[in-house]
């Protein structure tokens, strides 16, 4: 006879975390998050549900697969992978637990969840990250984006970590810094508003549609300005080529 443990029926849904690699589809309408281990070639938006990765017709999750969604309970626990060298550009999401769960020691396997936030960690070069910018490396039709400085955005694609957010939908909230300001009664979320982050800048999409009014802080302010500032040393750059001798704007009188 084998003994299973009570369901459970929850009042409100369980939060967990997690980390993923922020994806842009390839035109550049749709944002998500592309997981890192064995669901990683299935990008999912903010609100999705899971599916068998082994391509078999169950519901996930199944007690004898291991499909479904994965998070762990301790933020610390997930923090924690991000300090292995293929996950340093990972982000640190915080998740709803939606739908049927199976409960583990130090964490759940699940049929549907979503996103509630998204801390960004600092660029390759140790400063805040000011947007994310394509990675180099992604899944058909999707592009990866990794956490990006504003002296290290420079041409490549870009959002800002607003835009981000306005992309993905359904109140996702972005902030900069995977120790930033998590508060909450034991959900350790972000404290920002959704979507909240550093506006776009020259050469950073903001993606379609009006502008998103964000109440920034000083410490934004100053990426911002060090963002605008690594454009405009860009743009010089390229006026400088274009003005040497050989170069194709030198045969414009």
């Amino acid at each position: 006879m084998r003994l299973r443990l009570p369901a459970e029926r929850p009042t409100e849904a369980p939060t967990g975390f997690k980390i993923a690699h922020p994806v842009l589809s390839q035109d550049g309408a749709r944002a998500g998050f592309t997981g890192v281990s064995l669901g990683g070639a299935l990008p999912y938006a903010v609100v999705a549900d899971a599916s068998c990765a082994y391509g078999l017709r169950h519901r996930a999750p199944h007690r004898r697969c291991d499909c479904g969604f994965h998070c762990v309970h301790d933020r610390t626990t997930a923090e924690a992978l991000l300090c292995t060298a293929e996950h340093r550009a990972a982000v640190l999401l915080e998740v709803s637990v939606l739908g049927a769960y199976i409960r583990f020691e130090r964490g759940f396997r699940y049929a549907r969840q979503r996103v509630r936030a998204a801390a960004v960690g600092p660029c390759v070069c140790g400063t805040a990250a000011a947007a994310l910018a394509d990675a180099g490396w992604g899944r058909p039709g999707w592009s990866a984006l990794a956490p990006a400085c504003a002296a290290c955005v420079r041409g490549r694609t870009s959002l800002s970590l607003a835009a981000f957010a306005r992309l993905a939908g359904d109140g996702l909230r972005v902030v900069a810094g995977g120790g930033g300001p998590w508060v909450g009664a034991g959900t350790g979320g972000p404290a920002s508003a959704a979507g909240h982050g550093t506006p776009a800048g020259p050469g950073v999409r903001d993606g379609a549609g009006p502008a998103v009014r964000v109440d920034l802080g000083v410490p934004e302010l100053v990426a911002e300005a060090a963002l605008l500032q690594a454009r405009l040393d860009w743009f010089q750059t390229q006026l400088a080529r274009l003005g040497e001798p050989g170069s194709d704007g030198a045969a414009r009188e």
